[in-house]
């Protein structure tokens, strides 16, 4: 069968078939991802038993939750991004944070401070290193943004997240803080590890297949969000680890690893309110103006919620 025949077929599927009115996007896309589907199966020559196999594969992954880890680790999540990226060059829009991925593991309601907030609750003290983290938050003319909300959380030492893994006290490492009248921030919280897929999971079973590990590098998770600004979606990776450059959810860009200075001198930790040396991170974001013809920067999916 040839692709103007599976061309035709697929439209009298979808489109022939259809006996009341139909949402014109939502068949448009189905056409095209169905059309696309059989013409792979065509021209791989993929058996029913193959075929059935990645359908038990998708139901397994949704029904343990993966799916959302599965696009990024197919560079799915990472591929938007570069859409979203192209979209404000072409606009003429330059200077702003680099942004990537949110990942699957966001939970709203997390406690709001104004300022200053401390991410941790001090489980972990006696074996993490304790890391400040301060910056503005500028607009695109870089004045700063006094009252946009930055949002941050990031994993524990065991690479696991708060309210998905239940061990752990409610909002964890996880925080809203809102800049004050200078458009600072600052948070104190623990240097995280980086995590991988469950490695009895569907991920990293099709990651095994596919001849690739499923590691992310240690990293911290922002929402920058203001008033009449973009909302920016992005993350910090923690400088020299082992998987910086070999996410597999390929999330790692230039300008978001920031130097990492490790404080000892006892006036500093007098400031800082600190008996024991610690690590500091200095990164301002950038944000820039909305505008109407730009596609959304508030992109609508499932998140938690507690």
């Amino acid at each position: 069968m040839n692709h103007a025949d599976i061309d035709k077929l697929v439209k009298t599927w979808i489109v022939d078939a259809a006996k009341s009115p139909a949402n014109p996007r939502v068949q448009q896309v189905v056409v095209r991802v169905l059309g696309d589907l059989c013409k792979a199966i065509e021209d791989l020559d993929v058996t029913p038993n193959e075929f059935w196999s990645g359908v038990s594969y998708l139901s397994a992954a949704g029904a343990s939750s993966e799916l959302g880890l599965l696009a990024a680790g197919l560079g799915l999540e990472h591929f938007l991004d570069l859409r979203a990226d192209e979209a404000e060059a072409k606009a003429g829009l330059a200077g702003a944070t680099p942004r990537t991925i949110e990942g699957p593991l966001y939970v709203a309601g997390a406690p709001e401070s104004v300022g200053f907030a401390r991410l941790d609750d001090g489980s972990e003290s006696e074996r993490a290193e304790t890391l400040l983290m301060q910056g503005t938050v500028f607009d695109e003319d870089g004045k700063p943004l006094a009252g946009a909300k930055v949002e941050v959380w990031h994993a524990n030492l065991l690479g696991n997240y708060s309210f998905f893994d239940r061990t752990q006290s409610d909002f964890n490492l996880r925080r809203t803080i809102i800049t004050d009248d200078q458009g600072r921030y600052q948070f104190r919280s623990i240097i995280p590890v980086g995590y991988g897929c469950p490695p009895d999971g569907t991920t990293q079973q099709l990651l095994d297949l596919l001849g690739r590990h499923g590691q992310r590098p240690a990293h911290i998770h922002f929402f920058i969000s203001a008033d009449g600004q973009r909302k920016l979606t992005t993350q910090i990776n923690i400088d020299g680890d082992k998987y910086l450059w070999d996410d597999f959810a390929f999330a790692t860009r230039e300008g978001l690893v920031p130097a990492i200075e490790r404080i000892s001198d006892p006036q500093k930790l007098d400031a800082a309110r600190l008996q024991q040396p610690y690590a500091s991170i200095d990164f301002d974001f950038h944000m820039t103006r909305e505008r109407a013809a730009l596609p959304d920067a508030e992109v609508d999916r499932p998140r938690a919620a507690a």
